[in-house]
């Protein structure tokens, strides 16, 4: 696939070093040369140099035959005019676009082919909030991850002493809970990856990865681990995009608190928010922290845009007694560095926003990326399409799918009517976790795992239709 990525900045430059090992061919266009240079050492990619939206500079490069456009400048109004004149003048055939104004994102009608042609907007921010928020309901857990809306999450939890389960083979986690359907899709232990199998015994310090009905999750998590508590009270440092999202959010259900250090914002904060405390500080100011009583936060999220001031005032915000510090960290080579010391959660902004755009750019018909494990592995969610003579999967037993070896399928979610034979009836969604005799039928949506995403392509080519299907 020919890409054409606008930005070279954190979510430019990770998209570009994601999809280059991959056998993409991406060109990378910004107007600083030093971000290119540095791109270009260390990716086997194109780079142009030039303002993102020119003609002149698109061509250069390669727009005419791009099958995807990606414009993720900082700017909106850039991303915007570069799809526009991508579709009027060479009729490109998808078009992304990074928006963060919600007065763009807002306007109905905007848009669409006849007005604004871009085909999919992309909001880190929003991203990135909606990420945090789901950790925050879920109290003890590393990731969290929604597929079929929301109705099946997978989920990562460090595995503790004392959990039932730490010490025992997975083919009794079925006898601990007989009531409740979960899959173990993965194990890391001490960073590398275990295929899970019923002889598999869990150990303490295990980051496990399972999956299982929204409902379900914390049954599951209290065989792995102590359940937390739930959250009750919140602090937020940084009252940017992301602070804002983040505290309209949870502001109705939990006591939060937002620190912003410019006076100016802080009043803005106040106008947008309705139950939230806005505290006008640094949040590594230490006499203002305990001045808020610190110690009684359940979690303190470090969101502002810069990762030593969220480093350090969650290092601060912990040693002063929060109980659980979530920071934000952008340059995601210190990600491993910080995270399970006293940093808690560390989260990279851009590995969190590149599951969305990969939705995009994996072939077959998939419907959900998320990029996992620093961006070594991959959850999939892919529908199957066609029949017994035209599918590699249509009309198989899930243990006669020829799945790479680094790869497993979790749950699947069938839609199925209310009145089978009334097609007019109300469509219901079962959620199906995966064992070995299920059949899987066509429409179905299948959540798969893949450890290595090296083997992301094998699960593209897997669920391709044959031409006897069209």
């Amino acid at each position: 696939m020919k890409i054409i990525i606008l930005g070279a900045g954190q979510v430019g430059g990770t998209l570009a070093t994601t999809l280059s090992s991959e056998a993409n061919d991406i060109t990378v266009v910004d107007r600083n040369e030093s971000f290119l240079r540095e791109l270009r050492d260390r990716t086997d990619i194109g780079v142009v140099h030039g303002h993102a939206s020119h003609p002149d500079v698109l061509l250069r490069a390669g727009i005419r035959d791009a099958d995807l456009l990606i414009a993720v400048t900082s700017e909106d109004e850039i991303n915007m005019v570069a799809c526009q004149i991508a579709h009027s003048l060479f009729h490109t055939p998808t078009k992304i676009a990074r928006i963060r104004a919600k007065e763009y994102v807002n306007y109905p009608g905007l848009f669409r082919n006849e007005a604004m042609p871009v085909d999919v907007i992309i909001s880190p921010e929003q991203i990135v909030s909606d990420h945090i928020s789901r950790l925050v309901e879920q109290p003890g857990t590393l990731q969290v991850l929604d597929f079929a809306q929301g109705k099946v999450q997978l989920v990562a939890v460090r595995a503790y002493y004392g959990g039932p389960l730490v010490g025992q083979e997975l083919r009794y986690l079925k006898k601990h809970m007989p009531k409740v359907d979960t899959r173990v899709a993965a194990i890391y232990r001490r960073n590398r990856a275990i295929m899970p199998h019923g002889s598999t015994v869990i150990e303490a310090d295990d980051e496990v990865f399972f999956i299982a009905a929204r409902n379900d999750i914390r049954a599951v998590m209290s065989e792995l681990r102590r359940l937390e508590r739930p959250y009750k009270r919140i602090t937020i440092a940084g009252g940017g995009n992301i602070g804002l999202n983040l505290a309209k959010k949870l502001e109705l259900k939990y006591a939060v608190k937002v620190i912003e250090y410019d006076r100016k914002r802080a009043e803005y904060l106040s106008s947008q928010l309705e139950r939230a405390i806005i505290l006008q500080g640094s949040a590594s100011d230490r006499e203002l922290l305990v001045e808020e009583n610190i110690e009684d936060t359940d979690i303190f999220l470090a969101v502002t845009n810069s990762d030593e001031a969220n480093i350090m005032s969650s290092m601060l915000a912990k040693r002063l007694g929060a109980r659980k510090v979530l920071t934000l960290i952008a340059n995601s080579a210190y990600v491993d560095l910080v995270q399970g010391g006293e940093i808690d959660i560390a989260i990279s902004p851009q590995l969190a926003t590149i599951g969305s755009l990969l939705t995009h750019v994996r072939r077959g018909d998939i419907v959900n990326v998320h990029s996992l494990r620093r961006g070594a592995a991959e959850a999939i969610e892919v529908i199957a399409h066609g029949d017994n003579k035209t599918s590699k999967v249509v009309g198989k037993t899930l243990e006669d799918i020829d799945l790479p070896e680094s790869a497993s399928i979790g749950a699947i979610v069938r839609e199925t009517r209310e009145d089978p034979d009334d097609e007019e009836s109300k469509i219901q969604h079962e959620v199906l976790i995966a064992h070995d005799d299920i059949v899987v039928q066509s429409g179905d949506h299948l959540i798969v795992f893949v450890v290595d995403k090296r083997f992301t392509r094998d699960i593209e080519q897997l669920f391709q239709v044959g031409f006897g299907f069209f």
